[in-house]
């Protein structure tokens, strides 16, 4: 499967969702429902403690051919082999991370400006995260890009985008003609009573846009 198809459905953890679920068990079910890749989040956790989740979740992904990322973290990335990673503005870019470990791994980058794409995209970043683009709880610090950026934004670059940022089913269809590839998803998904349901029902709403 190629890696605009792998970004369809981009399941992004985030425990504070969980209400006493395992993180395993949710991943699990994300997956089971369709989800096409899986970005591990973690915040506040040591790298220890990091990198024994990610080796467990990153199992789970291999179950069924699912992409692995790590959010941020490269040390915790080389330690289990991640079959990629996520790095926002603030982190190391692109081109570093490429310098460090090699050109055959997916680098994600966050971008809010179609300056910020296109400088990642040069940098060598395989594919573009652009949120928020609709109010979410889960960043209380993210700042919005309108709709129209976001289409300036894949208008610019050659690489694939996902949006993020207060997707659910009830707004889905707006991002169509965006020129996206995929959605991703953090509340919508691991804050589901049924996480497969929603998974799927995502799923299907992304082959839409």
């Amino acid at each position: 499967m190629s890696l605009q198809n792998d970004l369809a459905l981009y399941a992004v953890t985030d425990r504070s969702w969980l209400n006493g679920r395992s993180l395993h068990d949710c991943v699990a079910e994300a997956l089971r429902g369709g989800a096409t890749m899986v970005q591990l989040r973690e915040k506040h956790l040591d790298d220890d403690a990091f990198t024994a989740e990610a080796r467990d979740i990153k199992q789970l992904c291999a179950d069924y051919h699912v992409p692995f990322i790590i959010n941020d973290n490269l040390t915790v990335a080389m330690a289990v082999d991640a079959d990629g990673i996520h790095v926002g503005q603030d982190d190391m870019s692109a081109l570093e991370i490429r310098r460090q470990w090699g050109k055959n791994k997916i680098v994600g980058v966050s971008a809010q400006t179609v300056a910020e794409a296109v400088r990642a995209e040069k940098d060598g970043a395989d594919y573009l995260g652009v949120g928020a683009v609709f109010p979410t709880a889960t960043k209380t610090d993210a700042i919005d890009v309108p709709l129209p950026v976001l289409r300036d934004i894949t208008k610019a670059t050659s690489i694939p985008t996902v949006a993020i940022g207060g997707i659910d089913l009830t707004n889905t269809t707006q991002l169509k003609d965006s020129g996206i590839v995929g959605i991703a998803i953090i509340s919508a998904i691991f804050a589901a009573d049924d996480i497969a349901a929603a998974s799927a029902a995502l799923r299907q709403a992304s082959q839409q846009l």
